[in-house]
């Protein structure tokens, strides 16, 4: 194994760098703690050196002072600390800075940690599943089972054992791997769990995400009051803040924006919270609003995506600049907060009430099904009902027709009767003859009668049968108790008229007897006087008068008989009609329930495709952002490897260079091949107990060996040195 060329190149500036800060031994004394917490360089010198420039020298010194003197500068000068961050944190101060600035330095669950990896997590699958999509291009992180993505997975791990409520949220890897990009990983989780419950991150990345629809809501007002012509071009696009700038408040740009910018962001989201993301998004949307205004949604898409990223390449302080000069009011975004709260509620109770309305037209379904049931089964009642009417009809008409058939016989057999005596007793045969023609005619009309009534009665009899045969196959008639009173009705008038047959059928027994008499009266006339015989005339029209006035009466019963039966039959048919309209008018003013349902189901099913519409452009962004986050992670990881390279050599050449000083150069090669015989040692061990860290840990195995080599060349002879570099293979 052999050392790459540019990393070898690494060891002059750091080493360099150390050389300055031994030289400040007040410095050194202040920092040591915060380089054994953090594993950060933190250089604070009075001494200018050839390779740093001016400013960056009085920038060293001034943060190590920061740094020496926090609780001070924070309480007495947190302006000009504002000011000092805006401008950029060092690099090798951001570790220290962050944790100061979140007030993460000693946090009791820091040493929860260790137990917090030993145990389950149940969100274990979803953070392997991610981890290889976090900063993919950086080098810390785009090999599988490496360095990184073992401890952005432990890091990830144990926040959702300690926030179960939360768990694990996609956005939240980035926010963790930018951490472990400065600060090693119990350092990173002690941050991180301050980010989430001090900076409003935890309400951002619960499962319900109301905070950020809170963010939304308030960034749309501010772009609404500053941006009127972009926001009314938004709306006329459908261009939803959420498609845009969800992923600004997610990561705090870090899925957006270049990782160094996206840096300089996240010192002052550290110190200012997410006020910054307020302001620079609006910012960005100031620079970039004549050309959004151009652009339709499609367009706009590709420029957050494409255009503006690139827009920062050459650093933030433009957009940093711009970001506070745009206005923000504390209290009116406290007031678009009630606001919003409002409107939530608003909607909770409009879900409430959709879901009930929804319960109660299922429910309505059902009853409408039901009653469709009921209905069809009423229908059938009522067929078999007026079944039943026309049947109880045909059989009172039957009984009619029996009973004047009786009667007509009766009539006929009387009427032979008495033809049979008065021939027996009219002696005169002219007068015979007559009476025997009369009661002639009056036998041919009471024949003629009965051949009628057995006709009609004929007729009935088919009808029965017919209308026995179809009751037979239905079912009983569980349902007419309605009819009754009808019926009852019916059978008083049918008594009435029973009553006036028979005060008809006595005036005809009382104009038999009359006749009879007459009859005997007339026996002997030619043989009385002429007056006699005119009165015998006289009361022969009289009878003759009678018999017609008795037609007449009878021909009178008989149509009111008719007249009742109609009456009847109408107010059962009126009653039958009242049953209908009232049925009509229930089925129809359920047809207008039905219809005004269906309308408000229209536009729900109309507010439902536009949700959709909405969640597929929320998804098409999020796609886009993957792939933003895939490139720019590359480039991410990259720097990190470098970084956490530089570090580990900068610390070794500390140790190196301090030894070398104070020792004598054989004594110590002597106790550097213990040590290189111990480190081979553990390094067998590691191999044994841990297969897949292998690489990883022959390479830092390597790296310390390098650094040794490296401080022990400057002061052994060169035989010495390849001696030393054969014994260590």
């Amino acid at each position: 194994m052999l050392l790459s060329i540019h990393r070898v190149k690494l060891f002059p500036p750091f080493y360099l760098h150390y050389r300055l800060l031994e030289t400040d031994s007040k410095s050194l004394r202040s920092m040591n703690g915060s380089r054994r917490n953090s594993g950060s360089s933190l250089v604070s010198s009075s001494s200018a050196s050839s390779n740093l420039s001016h400013l960056e020298e009085d920038t060293w010194i001034l943060w190590g002072r920061i740094v020496n003197e926090w609780e001070e500068v924070r309480k007495k000068k947190e302006k000009q600390l504002k000011d000092l961050v805006r401008k950029g944190i060092p690099h090798h101060f951001r570790a220290i800075v962050w944790q100061l600035l979140c007030n993460a330095q000693n946090m009791p669950i820091k040493d929860q940690y260790s137990e917090l990896l030993k145990m389950t997590s149940p969100c274990e699958k979803l953070i392997r599943r991610d981890i290889a999509r976090t900063y993919p291009e950086h080098e810390f992180f785009k090999e599988k089972d490496s360095l990184g993505q073992e401890v952005l997975f432990n890091v990830m791990k144990a926040y959702s054992l300690v926030d179960r409520e939360v768990g694990y949220c996609q956005g939240s890897a980035f926010i963790v791997g930018l951490l472990l990009m400065q600060m090693p990983e119990e350092e990173a989780f002690c941050v991180f769990v301050k980010l989430m419950q001090d900076y409003r991150l935890r309400e951002l990345f619960k499962p319900s995400m109301a905070e950020l629809g809170l963010c939304m809501y308030q960034f749309e007002s501010m772009i609404q009051e500053q941006l009127p012509e972009l926001h009314l071009h938004f709306q006329a696009q459908s261009f939803h803040t959420s498609m845009y700038a969800s992923s600004w408040f997610l990561t705090i740009f870090l899925t957006s924006f270049p990782l160094p910018v996206a840096t300089r962001m996240f010192d002052i989201f550290m110190c200012e919270g997410l006020e910054v993301v307020f302001r620079v998004g609006l910012a960005i949307l100031q620079m970039n609003q004549t050309e959004l205004i151009q652009l339709d949604m499609e367009g706009m898409l590709q420029h957050f995506q494409r255009v503006i990223p690139h827009q920062l390449d050459s650093g933030p302080d433009k957009v940093i600049q711009a970001a506070y000069q745009v206005k923000y009011n504390a209290k009116k975004m406290k007031k678009l907060e009630k606001d919003y709260t409002t409107i939530k509620t608003k909607e909770m109770e409009e879900q409430v009430e959709i879901k009930r309305l929804r319960t109660e037209n299922r429910l309505l379904k059902q009853r409408i099904d039901t009653l469709e049931k009921v209905s069809a089964a009423v229908s059938g009642q009522v067929t078999r009902a007026q079944e039943a009417e026309e049947n109880y009809l045909v059989k009172r008409e039957l009984a009619t027709v029996k009973q004047q058939g009786e009667e007509a016989s009766a009539q006929l057999e009387q009427a032979k009767t008495t033809i049979r005596q008065l021939q027996q007793q009219q002696q005169a045969p002219r007068y015979s003859e007559e009476s025997v023609l009369q009661l002639e005619r009056e036998l041919v009309q009471a024949r003629l009668k009965e051949a009628e009534s057995q006709c009609a009665l004929k007729e009935m009899q088919d009808k029965i049968l017919d209308m026995e045969k179809r009751n037979t196959s239905l079912p009983d008639d569980t349902n007419v108790a309605r009819l009754q009173e009808e019926l009852i009705g019916v059978k008083l008038r049918e008594a009435e008229a029973l009553t006036g047959l028979k005060e008809l059928r006595q005036q005809v027994r009382d104009l038999e007897e009359h006749w009879q008499r007459h009859l005997a009266r007339t026996a002997g006339r030619w043989k009385d006087s002429p007056r006699k015989n005119t009165l015998s005339e006289l009361q022969d029209e009289l009878m003759s008068v009678r018999l017609r006035e008795a037609e007449a009466q009878a021909e009178l019963r008989e149509t009111r008989q008719r007249m009742l039966e109609l009456e009847t039959q109408n107010q059962i048919h009126s009653n039958q009609l009242r049953r209908a309209e009232q049925e009509s008018r229930c089925l129809q003013e359920c047809v207008q329930t039905l219809t005004v349902q269906n309308k408000d189901l229209n536009v729900q099913l109309q507010e439902i495709k536009r949700r959709q519409a909405e969640i597929e452009c929320k998804s098409k962004e999020e796609v886009m952002a993957v792939r933003l986050r895939e490139a720019d992670n590359i480039a991410a990881m990259a720097e990190l490897q470098q970084q956490i390279s530089e570090l580990e050599i900068q610390k070794e050449e500390g140790k190196v260079q301090g030894q070398l000083n104070h020792t004598d150069s054989s004594q110590y090669i002597r106790d550097l091949k213990d040590q290189i015989a111990e480190l081979k040692h553990e390094v067998r061990l590691v191999k044994l107990a841990s297969g897949p860290y292998l690489v990883k840990l022959e390479w830092h195995s390597f790296l310390l060996t390098a650094v040794y080599i490296k401080a022990v060349q400057s002061v052994i002879s060169p035989l010495t040195w390849f001696c030393l570099v054969v014994i260590l293979g």
